[in-house]
């Protein structure tokens, strides 16, 4: 696949979680339905926190880290829905930039490791969209039980 492919799926990927994002306050940030629940800038947090995981990953020797719980602790700390999305803009910034500036041919190696071993590197762009997509619907639910209404993503 094309660069200019690869980072109009992440474009696509970025507009839409963004869309989810608008309705909400600073204020909804520590927000969540219940206690160990990732919160709203937790959500924020993990979503970016995946995209660089899954970046790094595609290229490391042993392939996709598996110290969930070290993850887990960096997501963690996050109670700012500010800060949140300053990780979510720069992990999104950070992989375009990354993907306008590689060779379009080292896309179509293999991931190595446990976690898709094997399959080409741009197949990161997929998980990454399916990923990212799962937590606007988690953060369509916090959403409204903020009394705040998510827009339509796909408008």
């Amino acid at each position: 696949m094309a660069n200019e492919q690869l980072v109009a799926r992440l474009q696509a990927t970025r507009a839409y979680f963004e869309k989810t994002l608008a309705c909400f306050e600073e204020e909804d940030g520590p927000f969540a339905p219940q206690e160990g629940m990732l919160s709203v800038a937790q959500h924020v947090a993990h979503a970016a926190q995946t995209i660089e995981w899954f970046l790094e990953g595609a290229f490391r020797p042993d392939g996709l880290s598996l110290d969930f719980a070290s993850l887990e602790q960096d997501v963690r700390a996050v109670t700012e829905l500010e800060d949140a999305r300053a990780w979510w803009n720069s992990a999104l910034d950070q992989t375009i930039e990354s993907v306008s500036g590689s060779a379009p041919e080292s896309w179509a190696d293999p991931i190595r490791g446990q976690i898709m071993g094997g399959m080409p590197r741009e197949s990161i762009f997929g998980g990454i969209a399916d990923h990212t997509a799962h937590h606007r619907g988690a953060l369509a639910v916090y959403a409204r039980l903020c009394g705040r209404e998510p827009a339509m993503p796909y408008e």
